[in-house]
């Protein structure tokens, strides 16, 4: 994955199951982000996400920075968007595009009640007979990377309470089919330099590849068999939706961090329906 691809991947990467309950509510997030490699900065991005009575959107976009733009230099966005129905997000549409010196490619899907009704990468990719194939079943119960990394805590529970924490999540994101699981850590408090300062619901995340990979791959190999993946959630004003503020991933070069730089995140009341 090229360093723009790593950086978006990280941003808006699905590692949190979105749930199926929860009050209406509107909120917004404005959110800057450092990505480090072993305390050197190697990228930057941002995501926007709007939450509205029945419906929402969310798009990221991250480029690489400081040393590693001299060498490799490359841009990617993503953007998701789709309907509130009983409180859950459900994703109508998605897409994804990387951008380097060498190539573009964007990848688009369209999905329906968690299904994964169409999708394309753009230019095709060649066929590797040693990829594991993506199956229709596959493509069923699924999230896209973005919305996927919303976490909705149902009911009127703790934000912060452990059991947030546990839950897996089956991903497509128009090339793998994986599963990611979730389990508690502890809650700390995190602080952006501008916005955000509070309690942070800190998870443990585990990688399982199902299909659409090649197995051999050295970095699929590695990313399954890490333990000490984590990722810390703060909440939308006025949502019951934790988003990633923290992600640290161990790497043989040191620990890959992408951390929030600046976490504006505002409230609104729920729209009031029209009377005559």
């Amino acid at each position: 994955m090229p360093p723009s691809g790593w950086l978006l991947g990280l941003l808006a990467g699905a590692f949190l199951l979105v749930g199926s309950d929860g009050a209406k509510a509107q909120g917004r997030l404005d959110a800057q982000y450092e990505a480090t490699l072993a305390g050197i900065p190697v990228g930057k991005g941002s995501w926007t996400i709007e939450i509205g009575d029945d419906a929402f959107s969310a798009s990221a976009q991250g480029g690489t920075a400081g040393l590693l733009k001299a060498f490799a230099g490359g841009t990617g966005s993503g953007a998701s968007q789709g309907r509130i129905v009983n409180g859950t997000l459900v994703a109508t549409s998605y897409t994804a595009t990387t951008t380097t010196s060498k190539k573009s490619e964007t990848i688009r899907m369209v999905l329906a009640g968690g299904n994964i009704k169409d999708y394309s990468i753009e230019p095709q990719p060649p066929v590797d007979a040693d990829r594991i194939p993506i199956t229709e079943a596959h493509k069923k119960g699924v999230f896209d990377p973005m919305t996927g990394s919303m976490l909705r805590v149902p009911g009127n529970t703790e934000l912060m309470a452990p059991d947030s924490c546990r839950t897996a999540a089956g991903v497509f994101d128009g090339r793998m089919r994986y599963d990611l699981k979730l389990d508690y850590k502890r809650v700390e408090t995190v602080k952006a330099e501008h916005g955000y300062h509070g309690p942070a619901l800190v998870c443990a995340i585990y990688f399982v590849p199902i299909a659409g990979y090649i197995p051999d791959r050295p970095v699929i190999k590695y990313l399954a068999a890490q333990r000490n993946i984590e990722i810390a959630l703060v909440p939308i004003a006025g949502t019951r939706i934790l988003v990633p503020f923290r992600m640290k991933i161990p790497t043989p070069l040191g620990p890959a961090m992408l951390e929030a730089t600046s976490f504006v995140t505002t409230a609104a009341p729920p729209r009031v329906a029209k009377t005559q």
